[in-house]
């Protein structure tokens, strides 16, 4: 294991892979700090660039964006009183609390380092993980490896989200989706509908940049308005590191808090955060101070969402179970380079787990530096208004997304799935779950094939499967009837408003789910298990979901602003969207940089086409250094 360990630390200090896990940092540590986006769209951004590169060169990329989302997302939370992201929002209450008391500095320090001390213990979490759980993983074979799939699958659907129904229908979805194109099984293409863009199914970075970015984008330039309220950062740098000395054992707790959540799968950094939250609260004698500004309340949840991160990865290398959405772009990018996690990859890769680890600690390092460097200039930037932000941070989620196939039909596929993802925002239907759902859908229907073919139907009694199937069994159940007893006490209170946006949505997954099935009888019977297995499931419980969404006995929408201000921000970008196909990428990101900047965000002519001009520079020093290209149109190539 050392041996692996050292040659791996041989591998990741070659000053290329540094200088690119060096661009990964800053790509997380920018994302970071805006708010809603988080983990996700920071290595969703990173994905069509890296894939140039090597596996380790790659994979330390991804690692130091995700590595330093969770240390830059105070800066937005404790300034502007708005999470940089959900892991974040204990952090949010308190340290904006402090921050409106003229603490924010105290609260930036203790918040940096408490993530820096976190991240280290996720870190040797992960690597210890290693030598234990590597005999246990090979051990297993294709019966239990598929399980864990789906017990990957079970868990991001019933624990993440208000409602288990609507997170299991958007895992189903998910599924449903990773299964476009060719099947591994048998020399057969599906759902396709005859299109040659679809015959190498849908694109990862095109389904995390539209189901998160482009959604996200929509809610906060719906929500307008500046970044920040005044907010002075005032003194007491040297005072964090004291609380944070002070209340070091709160810290420890916070962190074994968060790597516990990281290991188990679909838990991820915001349970954590919030689990230490609660713990810092119940430990304190006077919790009175609680939500009012208590330096607690900022250093435990910032310990623990960065070591979750780290225990992310945990059963994402060693059981192909994303441990998040985040873990689960990871994954699907070692799947990319033909590596696959489980006993293959602590057999044949253990040196590139390590790589992984090395990324992540020194990550940590650089993440913190950057943020205690760079918080007075941040302080200052973040009373701009989030309209001169969002057109650049766009354009460039457009250029990221059509690097994958250099096809038009990425915008299209883009632009359609930030609707989809718009919806499940405005219905309240997690979308985190469909991203697990689309990246297991592969990996899934390989070992079930392996299963079906190797094992018939005795697998179902093995003691393995049974014993994966029972942790599935209690934590679904118990959410099911959480649910209820929910949906009963708000029956108590009075009838319950129903939602039309959850009930259109649940009809149109009814409708795919049925398409679904009736499509996949025409398949070879190997092509058709998996598909099958997604939608009958998914038909049921969309339609039970859709007059449980009319009676208003589910959760409600999760929109930042009212919808018919959201639906014109998103037609908007459709519009952008449609005129990089129509005319090019550089001609309809100029006529869309200059006319938002001017009639949106209401600068002068001179400002906005300054400001617009500078803009595209940088985009074309991107695209030359990196090798990318840009989409044309149909009419101005």
């Amino acid at each position: 294991m050392w041996d692996a360990a050292l040659h791996a630390l041989g591998v990741f200090a070659d000053p290329h892979r540094l200088w690119v896990l060096l661009v990964g940092v800053l790509a997380g540590f920018v994302v970071g700090m805006i708010p809603g986006l988080g983990g996700v769209v920071a290595v969703s951004v990173l994905l069509p660039i890296i894939f140039r590169f090597d596996a380790p060169t790659a994979l330390a990329a991804l690692t130091g964006a995700l590595a330093v989302v969770y240390t830059s997302d105070t800066i937005t939370s404790v300034l502007v009183g708005t999470p940089g992201s959900p892991a974040s929002g204990p952090t949010a209450i308190e340290g904006h609390a402090l921050a409106r008391r003229g603490q924010a500095a105290r609260a930036l320090s203790a918040a940096f380092l408490s993530s820096a001390v976190g991240g280290m213990l996720g870190v040797i979490g992960l690597t210890l993980a290693i030598p234990v759980a590597r005999p246990l993983v090979m051990l297993l074979g294709s019966p239990e490896l598929f399980m864990f799939t789906v017990l990957g699958l079970a868990y991001s659907g019933s624990l993440l989200g208000a409602s288990p129904i609507k997170g299991l229908l958007s895992g189903l979805l998910g599924l449903l989706l990773g299964l476009v194109g060719p099947s591994p099984a048998a020399a057969q293409f599906r759902y396709t509908f005859d299109h040659p863009y679809l015959l190498d199914g849908i694109s990862l970075e095109v389904l995390a940049l539209g189901i998160f970015g482009i959604a996200e984008i929509t809610s906060l330039l719906a929500r307008g308005g500046a970044i920040a309220r005044e907010a002075p950062l005032g003194a007491g740098w040297l005072e964090g590191v004291r609380d944070v000395l002070r209340h070091r054992w709160l810290l420890l707790r916070g962190s074994l808090i968060g790597v516990w959540a990281g290991v188990l799968p679909a838990i991820g950094a915001t349970a954590a955060a919030w689990m230490s939250y609660g713990h810092a609260v119940a430990t304190t004698p006077d919790r009175s101070r609680f939500g009012k500004g208590e330096i607690r309340g900022v250093i435990a949840p910032e310990g623990a969402n960065n070591a979750a991160t780290a225990g992310d990865l945990i059963p994402t290398l060693l059981f192909s179970v994303p441990g998040g959405p985040a873990a689960a772009v990871i994954l699907g990018a070692l799947y990319a380079y033909g590596i696959y996690p489980g006993p293959r990859l602590v057999e044949q890769h253990l040196d590139l787990v390590y790589v992984i680890v090395w990324s992540f600690a020194l990550a940590n390092v650089l993440g913190a530096i950057l943020a205690f460097g760079t918080s007075p200039l941040v302080a200052r930037l973040t009373h701009i208004r989030f309209a001169l932000v969002a057109p650049p941070l766009l354009v460039t989620m457009v250029l990221s997304a059509y690097q994958t196939t250099r096809h038009s039909g990425d915008l299209l596929a883009l632009f359609a799935l930030g609707i989809l993802g718009w919806l499940m925002k405005a219905a309240g239907w997690p979308r985190a779950p469909l991203l697990v759902g689309f990246v297991l859908a592969r990996p899934m229907e390989r070992y079930f094939w392996l299963t079906v073919e190797l094992h018939g139907w005795r697998w179902l009694t093995y003691p393995g499967v049974l014993a994966i199937a029972a942790l599935m069994v209690g934590p679904t159940l118990w959410s099911l009837l959480r649910d209820r007893r929910e949906a009963s006490s708000r029956r108590a209170k009075g009838k319950p408003e129903g939602s039309v946006p959850g009930a259109l949505l649940a009809i149109l997954a009814a409708v795919l789910f049925g398409y679904g099935l009736w499509e996949a009888r025409t398949y070879e019977w190997q092509a058709r298990l998996l598909p099958m297995v997604a939608s009958a499931p998914g038909l049921i419980l969309a339609l039970v979901q859709a007059p449980l969404a009319l009676r208003g006995e589910v959760t409600g929408s999760e929109l930042e602003a009212p919808p018919g201000r959201e639906l014109v921000q998103l037609l908007v970008i459709g519009a952008y969207l449609g005129g990089c196909w129509l005319v090019g990428y550089f001609w309809a990101s100029l006529l869309y940089l200059l006319a938002f900047l001017r009639y949106a965000a209401r600068l002068q002519p001179a400002a906005a086409l300054s400001y617009t001009l500078a803009g595209l520079a940088v985009l074309w020093g991107i695209i030359r250094a990196f090798g990318l290209a840009w989409p044309s149109g149909a009419v101005l190539r």
